[in-house]
């Protein structure tokens, strides 16, 4: 790493709603919301970067370059409470046994990992 970076401060996700973004991501990974003057929120969860909400005039039309893998340690309950809370199956993108891609709300890409996912991670 270089010398002037010192790490990860945060993910953020431009959307149109980052209230009721950031409510629907706390029903599914927990943590606290903190909401700023413009509207803007911030989910702070124990042992991960903030996850930023941030307002946008655009809407999302392509697929994400960049999203979120979620480690799980019971994969199955895991889809179910990812699906119970809204999130939709994008079956478009992967539909494979590894892992499984959802998308929130607003159309971001995440997956759910199964335990012990790093021993099926392609070489560096």
């Amino acid at each position: 790493m270089s010398a002037s970076i010192s790490g990860l401060a945060c993910v953020v996700f431009d959307c149109a709603e980052p209230a009721t973004l950031a409510e629907w991501w706390q029903r599914l990974v927990g943590g606290d919301i903190v909401y700023d003057d413009d509207g803007d929120a911030t989910l702070h969860l124990p042992g991960w970067p903030r996850l930023d909400f941030i307002r946008v005039p655009e809407p999302k039309t392509v697929k994400n370059r960049m999203h979120l893998d979620l480690a799980t340690v019971d994969y199955d309950a895991a889809v179910v409470a990812t699906e119970q809370v809204g999130a939709v199956r994008a079956t478009d993108i992967y539909d494979g046994d590894l892992f499984a891609v959802f998308r929130d709300p607003e159309g971001n890409e995440f997956c759910l990992l199964r335990p012990g996912w790093d021993e099926h991670r392609l070489p560096s």
